[in-house]
């Protein structure tokens, strides 16, 4: 892997745009470096590469496959040190903010405005000393089972992640995807009892799939709602699966999963609108999409689409970490407990920083 990585230096140090990912369960990292600084779009999904999306708007970033270098790198495996208990400050304000934006969206909920609706937080920390390289290196040997990245474009900026919510996959006119919400600590074990409020939520974000693909597909499945471990904490999964109409398209499919529930909330329009308005900030990249966009299988003779939800990253500025947070909330909200939730999810990169 040195040699991947003295690649991913040059190219930084170059100031041109570069993905390096490495997929759930797989023991190798790719990566895409442009030979250029240009700024390419996606229009379609018809295109071939590596797409960057935001939460809100429609200007979809493509890495293209035929203006980049790609290589591909098995993950050297290493003794991981145990991870050190960070001792945070908690922000009075901070605290007190977001619960009161939480009880806003519960008032809303309790007069009949809006279902559930997802809300977020930023939280910066100063990183004076920060290296891609070696968080990256961190990212996927303490988080094997889900999507780790790093993207960087000049005119951008440096993002990074682990995310554990896969958008949707697509093989010809075969897709899956996932309903995944709901969140509690890991301690230790997965047969865990999950309270109300986070099975509903979750049966909320695997109804609005459901109904919402009806009139783009032929066929559906899904599994059994289930506990999956991501990091440090567990979420309630179902697995959806299917075949696309012959007249649907993969931007169709996109367009009705983005934003999900599980980072947008019900009605998808009202909650999206309540989270423009109220969130005092600019979500960007955070609860987009990224992936890969129509990748050639030698082996299988067909094009596939791999694409993740924007979670569990942080973007990098200054020399300062801007770390994304989100909690879904619903009537049965409490804004202590939500703020707590956000508190355990920022762990996750606080602890490879």
């Amino acid at each position: 892997m040195i040699d991947f990585f003295i690649k991913v230096k040059q190219q930084e140090a170059q100031k041109l745009p570069f993905v390096i990912y490495s997929k759930p369960y797989k023991s190798e990292v790719r990566g895409f470096f442009q030979k250029n600084d240009h700024l390419y779009f996606a229009e379609t999904l018809d295109e071939t590469g590596f797409v960057f999306a935001p939460f809100n708007g429609n200007q979809m970033i493509l890495i293209p496959k035929n203006q980049s270098v790609i290589w591909e790198s098995e993950i050297d495996s290493f003794e991981e040190n145990h991870t050190v208990g960070l001792v945070t400050e908690e922000k009075q304000q901070e605290k007190t903010h977001f619960e009161n934006l939480i009880q806003k969206a519960i008032d809303s909920i309790q007069k009949g405005e809006l279902k559930k609706v997802v809300l977020s937080r930023k939280e910066i920390l100063d990183v004076p000393d920060f290296d891609l390289v070696v968080v990256f290196t961190r990212l996927i040997q303490r988080f094997p089972g889900v999507f780790c990245y790093c993207w960087y474009h000049p005119k951008i900026g440096l993002w990074m992640g682990a995310t554990p919510e896969r958008l949707l996959k697509a093989s010809r006119k075969k897709f899956c995807t996932m309903a995944l919400a709901g969140t509690q600590n890991f301690e230790g074990k997965t047969d865990v009892i999950w309270e109300q409020k986070e099975v509903e939520e979750q049966q909320y974000v695997t109804d609005f799939i459901l109904e919402n693909l009806k009139g783009l597909t032929s066929e559906v499945a899904i599994s059994s709602p289930y506990t999956v471990q991501a990091g440090n904490v567990l979420h309630i999964k179902t697995d959806i699966e299917g075949v696309i109409n012959k007249e649907s398209k993969l931007n169709q499919v996109v367009s009705v999963l983005h934003p999900t529930p599980a980072v947008c909330g019900l009605p998808k329009q009202a909650a999206k609108d309540f989270i423009l308005e109220n969130e005092n900030y600019d979500r960007e990249y955070y609860t987009g999409f990224l992936g890969e966009l129509n990748k050639k299988d030698f082996a299988e003779k067909k094009q596939k689409s791999d694409l993740y939800v924007n979670l569990r990253c942080m973007q990098i500025k200054d020399k300062k970490a801007h770390l994304y947070m989100g909690c879904g909330i619903t009537k049965e909200s409490v804004p202590e407990k939500e703020w707590e939730e956000s508190v355990n999810k920022s762990m996750t990169m606080k602890n490879v920083l």
